[in-house]
């Protein structure tokens, strides 16, 4: 009986453990991703082997993670979908470890689209009234008063995911059109944190899908990056 009793305490206490464990680094790991993503997020965590052991080595076999698809950073309506690989807790003074393999999804709403726009472009956001996919053609069309019509294809570029402007009718030139979106895209591109990339991207009935990814990424410490401040 007494045999019995410590060994059910032993299990109990290890179960407790790894539930507080993996209660705790997801709190810390999702306030990480808000930091990063501006957005609320849930975290999940390989089962093998036991999280506790992954927590005591600092060696984490999977973390899974997803947005509340309000926005990526300056991104309205995106939704990030995250699986991360070989996260290792083992840092120096310049790192707080690596990430063996990063891959993400990123859904792009096209009224997603429209408010990035709208808020990050002024002068052609105030006019714009609606943007919508051509699935057949890989295009979005925004359309703005004034009889203002820009078709532009999502494309990727040595890693960056870019606009291209394909035709512009209105006030504003072709040329004026795909500066203010190389400024919009160029800002959504450079804060991407972990050397993620643009890989493919997508159009699709909904929106924009881009699959990113990242290998071998060095986690920034406190001082590069304030977010990762707490890991």
């Amino acid at each position: 009986m007494v045999v019995v009793i410590v060994v059910a305490l032993i299990v109990g206490g290890l179960a407790g453990a790894e539930l507080y464990a993996r209660h705790r680094a997801g709190t810390l790991l999702a306030d990480v991703t808000q930091c990063v993503v501006q957005d609320g997020a849930t975290i999940s965590f390989g089962v093998s082997p036991p999280f506790l052991w992954q927590h005591i080595t600092g060696h984490y076999t999977n973390i899974s993670v997803d947005t509340a698809g309000n926005q990526v950073q300056a991104a309205k309506g995106m939704t990030a979908d995250v699986s991360l690989s070989d996260i290792r807790l083992q840092g120096d003074a310049n790192s707080k470890g690596t990430i063996g393999s990063l891959t993400a999804t990123l859904s792009w709403t096209s009224a997603g689209i429209k408010n990035t726009v709208a808020e990050n472009l002024p002068f052609v956001g105030d006019l714009l009234t609606d943007v919508h996919t051509d699935t057949a053609a890989g295009t979005l069309i925004l359309e703005a008063a004034g009889g203002t019509s820009i078709t532009a294809k999502p494309v990727v570029t040595n890693g960056d995911l870019n606009l291209q402007v394909l035709d512009a009718t209105g006030p504003f030139s072709k040329d004026a059109v795909q500066s203010a979106l190389d400024g919009l895209t160029k800002k959504l591109n450079d804060n991407y944190p972990l050397g993620i990339h643009a890989d493919s991207v997508e159009v699709t009935s909904t929106g924009v899908v881009g699959k990113f990814s990242s290998q071998n990424a060095s986690i920034p410490n406190g001082e590069a990056n304030s977010c990762f401040a707490s890991i």
